[in-house]
């Protein structure tokens, strides 16, 4: 099914448009599964529902030009970082409305299994977001790869693939990355 779905996006990035009809039902659990998890950290009444987040990425995926798609990882990490970039939109926007904001204070540990290295630490989605935009100044395949593993579930061999680096690489850039974090918003 990767392979399948590699060869669909490699397609689709020729401008073949039956391959976009066929690999938007076979990614739609994997977005579904993505657009969860997001909101599942969102306070309950929040706005968006799974299907509007997905159909927000959705067309700002298909919007894309001259996209050269490297494969399945690669795919799933640009769709986790625009969901990641709608809700961070959202919540601006939000706290634009009210005096005192609106983003919700989260648990790091919401964030799923690779975010426990910040255990005990609450922050804003927007805080988050603004310390990953100065990490990505300093270093943007640290960014990068904090993006790809945290909000985009890719494990770290997927993210070498994507990031076309060595494993090690990856580790280090990880490491590095969560230390620099814990500074940045301790």
């Amino acid at each position: 099914m990767f392979t399948e779905i590699t060869e669909l996006l490699v397609a689709w990035s020729e401008g073949d448009r039956e391959a976009l009809a066929q690999l938007v039902p076979i990614v739609e659990a994997e977005l579904r599964r993505l657009a969860k998890s997001y909101l599942s950290k969102e306070r309950p009444d929040h706005i968006l529902q799974t299907t509007a987040l997905i159909q927000e990425a959705y067309l700002r995926l298909i919007d894309w030009q001259n996209v050269r798609w490297q494969n399945r990882a690669h795919f799933f990490g640009v769709a986790a970082q625009m969901m990641r970039r709608i809700l961070v939109d959202y919540a601006v926007e939000q706290k634009a409305l009210k005096r005192g904001g609106g983003a919700r204070h989260i648990a790091l540990e919401e964030l799923g299994e690779p975010a426990k290295v910040f255990s005990g630490r609450d922050l804003n989605i927007v805080d988050l977001d603004i310390a990953l935009g100065k990490l990505a100044t300093l270093n943007s395949r640290q960014s990068q790869v904090v993006e790809l593993h945290f909000f985009g579930g890719l494990t770290l061999k997927e993210i070498a693939e994507v990031l076309d680096v060595s494993l090690g690489t990856i580790k280090r850039d990880l490491t590095l990355a969560k230390l620099w974090l814990l500074r940045e918003l301790g």
